[in-house]
């Protein structure tokens, strides 16, 4: 679980395009979708559960540590057939599973104890509803991280938002907020839909750290490593961070000033976190 826990880039792949599997794992993502749901067609949905299937076997353990499934949602006609399927996939070393449209405390129980505590479980908040139930979801055992799912949330609240989704800036700092009070991983930032425009996934990917995200859902190879430059901390920060562990060791602890600044109990855990950050890159 703390490849998931601790991954910056997750990205997407159809359940049903097994024969790129391997190629998303190879992508320098840190962890990968298997996707079920939107990625894949309603008439296509029962076949690539099958092409799933068959396709993790092909996968070493280590690969299938740094593989989620996302499943269809509670209520849909596919989901307990998904519910299966996961079941049988944790017995298997899945690293973990997405749940969409997360609502109901009593469906990410009732997967949280499917799959087991060796399974990372994932609810996406994608709605109103989702929303207003964030600390008891995050609070679920099992839960590893929320997701924000912006583009379904927006369609949820019938937002229109403009390109630096400005407009969702609150609900990102809910998840964020719910996540420390639950003693969770960073939460994982949602979608930049626009493959082909990097100005844009970096002006994203740079918003998700200032929020406080420690991860980003990639649509495509060519976002990853972007999102993961963006999420990691840089050299200046590591070097600061270093030298305000060090000062802190001279000191004893005590108060002192790092390049004009007062550094104490708040700074010193903030350079901790940084130099934390740097150990999962």
């Amino acid at each position: 679980m703390r490849a998931i826990a601790s991954a910056r880039s997750l990205l997407f792949v159809p359940a049903n395009r097994p024969e790129r599997y391997a190629k998303a794992l190879a992508s320098g993502a840190d962890a990968v979708i298997i996707d079920l749901e939107d990625a894949v067609a309603p008439d296509a949905r029962v076949a690539a559960r099958q092409q799933l299937a068959d396709g993790f076997d092909t996968l070493h353990a280590g690969e299938r540590a740094r593989v989620l499934v996302r499943i269809n949602a509670a209520g849909t006609p596919w989901h307990a057939d998904d519910l299966a399927l996961v079941d049988l996939l944790s017995r298997l070393d899945l690293g973990g599973v997405v749940l969409p449209k997360a609502e109901a405390v009593a469906d990410v129980v009732h997967l949280s104890a499917l799959v087991g505590p060796g399974c990372a479980l994932l609810p996406m908040i994608e709605s109103a509803a989702g929303l207003a139930a964030l600390d008891v979801l995050a609070a679920c055992t099992g839960v590893t991280r929320l997701v924000f799912g912006n583009l379904d949330f927006q369609a949820d609240l019938g937002m229109a938002c403009g390109p630096d989704e400005a407009e969702l800036q609150p609900v990102r700092l809910a998840l964020v907020l719910a996540s420390r009070r639950a003693g969770l991983a960073a939460p994982v930032d949602g979608v930049t839909p626009a493959t082909g425009d990097s100005a844009q996934l970096q002006q994203d990917a740079a918003r998700s750290r200032r929020s406080g995200f420690g991860a980003k859902l990639c649509i495509h190879p060519a976002q990853v490593a972007v999102v993961r430059a963006a999420l990691a901390p840089t050299a200046t920060e590591l070097d600061w961070a270093r030298r305000v562990i060090e000062g802190s060791r001279q000191s004893g602890g005590a108060v002192f000033t790092l390049d004009g600044r007062m550094v104490d109990t708040p700074v010193l855990r903030l350079a901790e976190r940084t130099l934390a950050g740097q150990a999962d890159t």
